[in-house]
């Protein structure tokens, strides 16, 4: 691992070897952010790119006082797939697929679970629970105020909730959805 501040203080100085590091350490956590949010691996990787490249053409509106550079990094990928979601051609999908075939039952019907909530609330989840984000990071990722995190976070894990408890109803009380 490496001193987020002093790394950073080197990659808005320009110097290559230290933003490859960062991209090195940072770039397989975000492909599978995006790749769950846009459900597709090479639009993934195209915003993946678009984002890194952002961020290495304008270093300096990197603001340290406002988070992590994690942080930030999650927030340009967050608006950079917003945009490419809306010029893409709409579409009925949800934007994720079915789990690949090998996958254990739970992350099966996590998956389905998540598929059914809003883009937001998903977003926020998968963002909180799976990167484990802070609320202040959410805050910065999603330009919004900390108060405005943590009410979106309850209503998205209402929301998970509720489907969850509609699925087992559906179910007999067996798990899936």
């Amino acid at each position: 691992m490496f001193d987020d501040r002093e790394l950073w203080t080197k990659i808005a100085n320009g110097n290559a070897d230290a933003f490859d590091t960062w991209y090195r350490e940072t770039a397989p956590r975000l492909r599978v952010f995006l790749r769950h949010l846009l459900g597709d691996d090479q639009e993934a990787e195209d915003v993946m790119q678009e984002t890194f490249t952002q961020i290495w053409r304008r270093p300096h509106r990197f603001d340290p006082e406002r988070g992590s550079p994690r942080a930030y990094l999650f927030g340009v990928a967050r608006r950079q797939a917003a945009e490419w979601m809306r010029k893409r051609k709409p579409t009925d999908e949800l934007g994720i697929d079915p789990p690949a075939p090998g996958r254990v039952e739970i992350a099966s019907m996590v998956t389905e679970a998540l598929s059914h909530l809003t883009l937001e609330h998903r977003t926020l989840l998968w963002l909180r629970e799976v990167e484990g984000q802070s609320y202040e990071e959410l805050a910065t990722i999603l330009d919004v105020p900390l108060g405005t995190v943590r009410s979106r976070l309850f209503a998205a894990r209402e929301a998970l909730r509720a489907l969850w408890c509609t699925a087992r109803q559906h179910s007999g009380g067996r798990h899936d959805l």
